[in-house]
């Protein structure tokens, strides 16, 4: 029951659509812009940088709420579960971010929202986060290939560290937060699944921080 509060809690914070709400006070639905997502780069591409960032912010927030209620409020009763309450949590902000039921289920990616669940989970992950995504993007200015990486060093991490002992749970919840952070990469993976083909063919749009891109 505990895992499905968590769930529920985190759907509810996901569905506060930053890039959806700010394009509206523009007069424009952000999906019809652009690559039609509504996340932090589209609004980026769309609206320039400060907009992108503000967007940005709103998306991390609304998951980093999620993680510290499921901390502060559900974890302490199953203090046994607290890591994978938290991820829970996460969860739930991430498919409230990638699938709000109002938008008829079309939402954005949800790497900014899993940015939320980084840096709330351990420091040790905020670090990993930094560090991959932003060398990544100064290296080569793709969005799409930092966020992608970071999914990736967050799923290792999350088992090498699993199995050295850092989140003390039994190894059976240990195997569910593995499964929960896979499901996770898989979403995230599918749904950058064009931007991964634009990758491999070398097609895909760079982004810079310095000026608004072409519409």
């Amino acid at each position: 029951m505990e895992r499905v509060i968590c769930l529920a809690i985190g759907y509810v914070c996901g569905l506060f659509q930053t890039a959806y709400i700010y394009g509206k006070s523009k007069g424009i639905d952000i999906r019809e812009k652009g690559s039609g997502n509504a996340g932090t780069t589209n609004t980026m591409r769309v609206f320039g940088t400060k907009a992108g960032l503000l967007v940005l912010l709103g998306d991390v927030l609304k998951c980093a709420v999620a993680c510290l209620i499921a901390r502060l409020v559900i974890a302490p009763m199953y203090p046994d579960e607290k890591y994978l309450l938290i991820l829970y949590a996460a969860a739930g902000a991430i498919l409230g971010h990638d699938f709000p039921f109002y938008m008829k289920f079309k939402g954005g990616k949800g790497i900014a929202a899993t940015a939320g669940l980084i840096c709330c989970f351990h420091w040790t992950f905020f670090v990993m986060g930094v560090i991959v995504f932003f060398t990544t993007f100064f290296l080569t200015h793709y969005v799409s290939l930092g966020s992608l990486l970071v999914y990736l060093g967050f799923v290792i991490q999350l088992v090498v560290e699993g199995q050295m002992g850092m989140f003390q749970m039994d190894q059976a919840h240990l195997y569910e937060m593995y499964a929960v952070a896979l499901v996770l990469a898989v979403i995230a993976y599918t749904k950058h699944r064009s931007n991964i083909v634009r990758l491999i063919k070398g097609e895909e749009r760079k982004t810079f921080l310095t000026k608004k891109s072409e519409q």
